[in-house]
């Protein structure tokens, strides 16, 4: 294989790196929910670290998913990225160049939603690669890899009537009738079985699925019963006031909500995971079979969550816990089996803490946390979190509340959720005198936060200023 980067590194381990699309955060089997059938992902909770509060910053678009990578190849805060994503300047270190740069072959397959450029920046080889946000998981509009970072525009779109998105889309090939999860997955267990060089690997698997059309081979879905999903408990038919936007992930069903159809949209929700929970056993069965892994770090993580009907909302586009809480497990070498961290923790603590177990140093442009601390045993790496949606909303939390705050066409609503008693948000606690000081408390450190992370850019100064009417 040609390898590009620096020089040899000995005794690395390797990295294999699974990041999904819309997954929430308690839709593991072995974390809490008995109506998921995750095996493989059981099994990475019983071989590594589970971070039971692994967050997401928010977004500032619409398409969530799109800041959430950034932030989460940069390291760096929501407020700190440019372009909402869609590029990364070359200011900002991303953790596959980094790793690259530090002499590891570096592969990627699947979804990548920041640009050509900076996913030529990171990798050294590659496969089935998806520039874009969705798309038919049956007809995935791809590109093979090119060393030289070039990918070819969309030959696939010639009609005057295609989409912008779909004109300008880096695709040279499409797979009809091969699914977007098994296409990805595919693409990994052939670099696993053709991987012969003696630099260590980092590969980084990134699906489309469970993102919407949910669609999966039959087997999947029939292992799902509509009829005896339960509604989640904070299933709502419609939210009890306006949070701003309306756009596509909530014309995905009627409101208000009708209850079965809601229970049809979890279960194929649930079927999307499980199926891709299956393809990402075959990448495992193949790891073990390449003799590498137990010299190789394992990461599982989520880019943002999905309402689909909790609140009355579909998709990710609030800070509700069910659009921000994400999954995220570790396993590994130097890695305790079978752990759960409480550390508060985002997705942009991920890179700095790969460079800590890896031994490489971290890129001062990384604005993350590392959580080898948290892996060890320590949950004390953040007291607060923080959370933004546009410029319509925001919130922080601590170890038992969480306050938001929207401004949403002049109008004001402040929510205040007792996390420990009521983790479904149901119970607004704002107009309670009892909880008077609380929300003093966690509105000074709204601000604080605010301040901290630069949250004052002219998009969102429609927020703050009508925030301190």
């Amino acid at each position: 294989m040609n390898i590009s980067g620096g020089g040899k590194i000995n005794k690395q381990p390797n990295i294999l790196f699974f990041f999904t699309d819309d997954q929430r955060f308690d839709t593991i089997s072995a974390l809490g929910n008995p109506e998921i059938i995750t095996p493989n992902m059981d099994k990475l909770v019983a071989r590594g670290v589970s971070f039971r509060n692994a967050y997401i910053m928010g977004g500032t678009s619409c398409a969530v998913c799109m800041p959430s990578r950034a932030m989460l190849h940069t390291g760096r805060t929501l407020f700190h990225i440019q372009e909402e994503g869609q590029n990364i300047p070359s200011g900002h270190a991303l953790m596959g160049e980094s790793f690259r740069q530090a002499g590891y072959a570096t592969f990627g397959t699947g979804k990548w939603h920041n640009g050509p450029n900076a996913y030529a920046r990171s990798f050294t080889h590659g496969a089935e690669i998806f520039f874009g946000g969705m798309g038919d998981h049956w007809n995935v509009q791809a590109c093979d890899f090119d060393s030289s970072g070039r990918y070819k525009g969309n030959p696939y779109c010639k009609s005057a009537g295609c989409s912008n998105e779909l004109k300008t889309r880096n695709v040279d090939h499409i797979k009809a009738g091969h699914h977007s999860s098994e296409l990805f997955c595919d693409a990994a267990i052939d670099f696993l079985q053709n991987y012969q060089e003696d630099q260590p690997f980092f590969m980084y698997v990134s699906f489309m699925a469970p993102h919407d059309p949910r669609t999966m081979p039959k087997k999947y879905l029939d292992m799902y019963n509509p009829e005896k999903i339960k509604l989640p408990e904070n299933f709502m038919l419609e939210h009890p006031f306006d949070i701003g936007w309306y756009g596509r992930d909530e014309q995905l069903e009627k409101t208000p909500r009708p209850e079965a159809a809601i229970r049809k949209h979890i279960a194929e929700y649930y079927a999307m995971i499980t199926h891709l929970d299956a393809e990402m056993g075959r990448v495992l069965e193949a790891l073990d079979e390449s003799g590498r892994a137990e010299d190789t770090i394992i990461v599982f993580a989520g880019d943002n969550g999905l309402a689909v009907g909790q609140h009355g909302l579909m998709g990710k586009q609030s800070v509700y816990e069910h659009s921000v809480h994400v999954p995220l497990i570790m396993a590994g070498p130097n890695i305790p089996s079978g752990k759960e961290s409480n550390a508060f923790c985002y997705l942009i603590d991920i890179f700095p803490t790969l460079c800590e177990l890896t031994g490489m140093s971290i890129p001062d442009s990384v604005e993350g946390k590392s959580l080898l601390a948290a892996i060890k045993g320590d949950d004390r790496v953040r007291d607060t979190l923080y959370f933004a949606y546009e410029n319509l909303h925001r919130g922080v939390r601590d170890q038992r509340y969480k306050l938001i705050e929207y401004v949403v066409k002049g109008e004001r609503h402040t929510q205040l959720f007792d996390l420990q008693d009521d983790p479904r948000e149901i119970n607004n606690l704002a107009a309670d005198a009892k909880y008077a000081e609380d929300i003093k408390r966690l509105r000074k450190e709204l601000l604080r936060w605010r301040d901290e992370l630069d949250d004052s850019r002219p998009k969102e100064a429609a927020f703050w200023q009508g925030y301190s009417k």
